[in-house]
């Protein structure tokens, strides 16, 4: 099963309703979830159980409405500063790696100018990793991923501000 095959899936399952879909072949387990999951209860989540684990979602503790109003307030105002910058998502389902090997440097740091064609990042997906090359010039703002972290299908990666 290649990654375009995985991406149809999830685009089917997506469409159908299925709260839930289990995939289980040779060397790889797959299971998509939709429904009320997270913070946004229209959008599907997508859960590769190997070999990449997804992390655990970390309990948020009670909070008075006065504190949680400006919690809102804060992100509302980091996303209008972010509207002008280009976000560069995934384009697949696996685990996130800033460099090439363990001794190798990172492929980009915040601050650094990247052109159309450079490689910003790899993900492994199945044993096999990709290289994601940038789609657009400009400079680095802003890394969303932790390193060896696993991603999602269009999850965010870096915020490039283009000019």
């Amino acid at each position: 099963m290649d990654i375009k095959e995985i991406q149809s899936l999830i685009k089917f399952v997506a469409k159908s309703g299925a709260s839930e879909v289990k995939l289980e072949m040779e060397d790889i387990k797959i299971t998509i979830r939709t429904g009320a999951v997270g913070p946004s209860s229209d959008a599907p989540t997508y859960v590769q159980q190997a070999p990449i684990l997804a992390a655990p979602a970390t309990p948020q503790p009670a909070s008075a409405p006065a504190e949680t109003v400006e919690a809102q307030a804060a992100p509302a105002a980091a996303q209008e500063d972010d509207s002008k910058y280009i976000t560069i998502k995934s384009p697949i389902i696996g685990t996130f790696y800033r460099k090439a090997g363990p001794d190798k440097p990172a492929f980009v740091e915040v601050g650094d100018t990247i052109g159309q064609g450079d490689v910003l990042c790899v993900i492994e997906a199945m044993k096999l990793f990709n290289d994601i090359e940038s789609e657009v010039s400009g400079k680095i703002v802003k890394i969303l991923v932790e390193d060896s972290s696993p991603v999602e299908f269009d999850q965010p990666l870096f915020l490039v501000d283009p000019s």
